[in-house]
């Protein structure tokens, strides 16, 4: 129970789940996590029920803003006077990925892959060379990557995903320079941001609010408000110039050799910076 509740909001009721002995933590809330333990027990061991208690209560419907009172109060919300806030694990960072772009392939089971990552990233010691895999292999969800502690997935790691030889009861959350940019240039977000851009234009005809209001929408799961369109419209009215006049290469953005080979480049090439910038923003990682 006290795992299922961490999972919700990053923090469990013992906040020591590896040591619920004497050298552990005690609850913050011990009464609420006696009635969650029940609760599993008496639903016949139903992980979906007590994750339907948790998601439909009002400690986890609350807003997850703060004020700086509060926060100086509270800082770790162990009184759970808000919502929730933490980004999203390692394998989730990549499904959210390629759900937006439509390119996750939901096939269930089968043998580990090897998705694509930098050369030297699958460079390790020994004989095991990472094999990157091809066709639909190369977007399963992230559960189904293939785990080696010689061999790690470079974007897992970088993520703070704990290598598979140990196990863990809870994930440290770093916030590192790599991570940003890795987020920027990671080969999942710019073959993720090529296809969302031809997603948007294939979906969505017309003029170009409606086209951005979409793409904020799919990666967001909300409409833009005002202000957000406004810098969305000129941001990308300032790269679709770019790529119109030659200062951006609009082939390159958009992974092709020459201009010749689609239509609209410049226009695909704009939307592609726009899904790499909608990727990256921290409401896009972030549980709240």
């Amino acid at each position: 129970a006290n795992q299922i509740w961490q999972s919700f909001f990053g923090r469990g009721i013992v906040s020591t789940p590896e040591n619920f002995g004497i050298q552990g933590e005690r609850p913050s809330h011990p009464k609420l996590l006696d009635w969650l333990a029940v609760e599993l027990q008496n639903s016949g061991w139903s992980i979906k029920f007590l994750q339907r208690q948790i998601v439909m209560s009002a400690v986890y419907r609350q807003s997850s803003q703060v004020s700086p009172e509060l926060h100086k109060r509270d800082p770790q919300n162990i009184l759970l006077a808000r919502g929730a806030r933490f980004r999203v694990n390692a394998e989730t960072i990549r499904d959210i990925l390629l759900e937006a772009s439509d390119l996750m392939i939901k096939t269930i089971g089968g043998p580990s892959v090897f998705p694509s990552q930098p050369e030297e990233a699958g460079q390790t010691f020994g004989p095991f060379q990472w094999k990157e895999s091809t066709g639909n292999d190369r977007y399963r969800r992230g559960i189904y990557t293939f785990r080696k502690r010689g061999g790690p997935y470079a974007a897992f790691a970088t993520f703070d995903a704990p290598p598979p030889n140990i196990c863990v009861m809870s994930r440290r959350r770093s916030n590192t320079p790599l991570q940003a940019l890795a987020q920027l240039n990671d080969l999942v977000v710019i073959e993720s941001s090529r296809a969302l851009a031809r997603r948007v234009l294939d979906e969505v005809s017309g003029d170009i609010t409606s086209r951005l209001r979409h793409a904020y929408r799919i990666v967001l799961t909300r409409p833009p408000s005002k202000s957000e369109l406004t810098a969305l419209i000129d941001f990308h009215q300032r790269q679709y110039l770019r790529c119109k006049e030659g200062s951006l290469d609009a082939a390159a953005i958009y992974g092709v050799s020459t201009e010749d080979e689609v239509t609209g480049l410049p226009s695909l090439a704009a939307m592609t910076t726009v899904a790499r910038l909608l990727f990256n923003l921290d409401e896009t990682l972030t549980k709240e």
